[in-house]
């Protein structure tokens, strides 16, 4: 059949299965809004307050259904103002398709209102990126993106659309959804080398990140922990991703605990599963686990090798290596090894509740005790993120929605908003600070438009909190731009918007805006938590140091 750009573009987003896109119209993609319009029936258009909004809706869409999320932006603003949630996606390997619309091809070059070299400007931060200027190339370019966002290790591909390509017709065969390509390059002698490394071991643990929850691997992963009977300890990236299996010593590196950094330190055999040991974790990387050989388990072998040596790496999905290995594990007690890790464990330093003052880790532990066991936690960056990963308790993989490697401050609304569109029975709970929440409050509108009862969380301390942190212990209590002190009222902010809001200074009136805010249906809630501007992320292992250099208190 004979159908324009637009209509082929609407043809492919639903043969792959897309049943909700989050966007922005403009001039150049006014063709492929008129069929969206057309379409409505089949997919869902979300449109949000900004672009980037809409780029964390479909990054935080991805990340709990493990689908490609797609994102579309017309040319020029509306294309450049999705590069901050490109490359958010990007540094977190997130499956996303971009799609952007552009200038008429003979308008191509010449400065034209609008025109923006997007391919060009996110070639850095894309797995991929195709330019289409011949509808005829436009429905396979579609397919290949996809296949490539979600292949190996994935990540967000963009493709841009000449104006008069959405205009144009040609003929448009239907083909089937596109499966994407996981290249295993480990043997059977790989997975025996390694299963003897890990049974000759006396002191090994087990370091997973966000590569498990990509992989969909937390089965096999908490397999292999049960059949060897290893410790494990996680970065910020693989939060949730399992229930940890014999000994779970939470979160390494830079904020991590004393005990997990201690037991990848004392290690002599660390099993790195879907991690790329970055400047977090492994904080000063000649120094990193000295005493043990590291096995790197990881789909991108471009990462092997990059920040730590590896003795030996295992190149595939994460999810196939694991089911191979795990069989050939030995379950052994490694009865001192163990004893030595549960008093490491039990002589971590603990935060100890305050009356009358409202604390983070006891605002992450009453959130968790509101959402639920299917409750849904997205974080934007700073101390509150490391809170929230430190103290979170029984989520799920794929419930933990954070952004890692870029540290995106204003990620958490948008993302927020995509995984309420995914999940709207669950609840979802956006942890953020008064810095983050002023960079994407913006999005409370679109929560209020769509009747999405996202509770936002606001720990509220006035201030940049985690520079603040840095100004105090290194630079001399030179509070440098970082004390805001801002008048916002959250609670009539929440009600102009159409919301609801609560403050709360005391745990009591947490727990009661929480109890409230768990039966709103139908509309977001803001709550203002108002916390002591001198609160530390600790432990803290300081930029290039070691465990021996670690900040327990203040």
């Amino acid at each position: 059949m004979k159908i324009n750009g637009s209509q082929i573009l609407v043809e492919v987003l639903a043969e792959q299965g897309v049943d909700v896109i989050f966007g922005y119209p403009g001039g150049a993609v006014l063709n492929i809004y008129d069929a969206l319009y057309k379409n409505s029936d089949r997919i869902k258009h979300i449109i949000t307050a900004h672009e980037q909004g809409a780029a964390h809706a479909a990054d935080g869409y991805a990340r709990v259904t493990g689908k490609t999320g797609v994102v579309l932006a017309t040319s020029g603003p509306g294309a450049t103002n999705l590069v901050t949630g490109i490359a958010t996606a990007f540094m977190d390997s997130v499956p996303m398709v971009a799609i952007t619309g552009n200038v008429a091809s003979d308008l191509i070059g010449l400065d034209s209102f609008q025109e923006v070299y997007i391919a060009g400007i996110t070639m850095p931060i894309t797995k991929h990126n195709f330019v289409v200027r011949k509808v005829e190339d436009l429905a396979d370019t579609l397919r290949e993106a996809f296949k490539i966002a979600a292949s190996d290790r994935p990540g967000p591909v963009l493709v841009d659309i000449t104006k008069d390509v959405t205009a144009a017709e040609c003929e448009y065969t239907p083909k089937g959804k596109v499966v994407p390509v996981k290249h295993d390059r480990f043997t059977d002698e790989d997975i025996k080398n390694v299963a003897e490394m890990i049974n000759g071991s006396a002191r090994p643990v087990v370091l997973y990140g966000g590569g498990v929850i990509s992989s969909n691997a937390s089965a096999e992963l908490e397999e292999l922990l049960e059949k060897g009977n290893l410790p494990c300890t996680n970065t910020l990236m693989g939060t949730a991703a399992c229930a940890g299996g014999p000994l779970n010593l939470r979160m390494v590196g830079h904020h991590g605990s004393r005990s997990a950094n201690m037991a990848v330190a004392e290690a002599d055999l660390v099993i790195a599963v879907g991690t790329r040991f970055s400047d977090r974790v492994a904080t000063n990387k000649k120094k990193f686990a000295t005493k043990a050989k590291v096995v790197h388990i990881d789909v991108d072998p471009a990462e092997i090798n990059k920040n730590v040596s590896a003795a030996y790496s295992l190149i595939g999905d994460v999810a196939h290596v694991l089911k191979a290995l795990a069989p050939k594990l030995e379950n052994k007690s490694r009865k001192e090894w163990m004893e030595h890790l549960h008093k490491l464990q039990s002589e971590d330093v603990k935060p100890v509740h305050k009356d009358g003052v409202l604390q983070p880790f006891e605002i992450i532990n009453a959130v968790c005790d509101h959402m639920g066991k299917d409750g849904i936690m997205v974080t934007d960056v700073g101390q509150h993120q490391m809170w929230a990963a430190q103290y979170c308790k029984n989520l799920s993989p794929r419930s933990f929605l954070t952004s890692g490697g870029l540290g995106t401050m204003g990620y958490a609304y948008g993302a927020s908003v995509g995984a309420k569109m995914a999940f709207p029975k669950r609840t979802v709970v956006d942890i953020t600070s008064d810095g983050c929440f002023h960079m994407n409050m913006n999005e409370l509108c679109t929560a209020v438009t769509y009747k999405l009862p996202i509770i936002s969380v606001v720990l509220n301390n006035s201030v940049l909190g985690m520079v603040r942190q840095w100004q105090t212990l290194f630079y001399g209590e030179r509070y440098s731009a970082t004390t805001l002190d801002r008048a916002t009222d959250y609670v009539k902010l929440a009600e102009a918007f159409g919301g609801v809001g609560f403050r709360c200074t005391t745990l009591d009136e947490l727990n009661a805006a929480l109890d409230k805010a768990v039966k709103v249906t139908d509309r977001p809630v803001v709550i203002d938590a108002v916390i002591d501007r001198d609160e530390m992320v600790l432990p803290m292992i300081p930029a290039g140091k070691t465990i021996d250099d670690i900040v327990t208190m203040h």
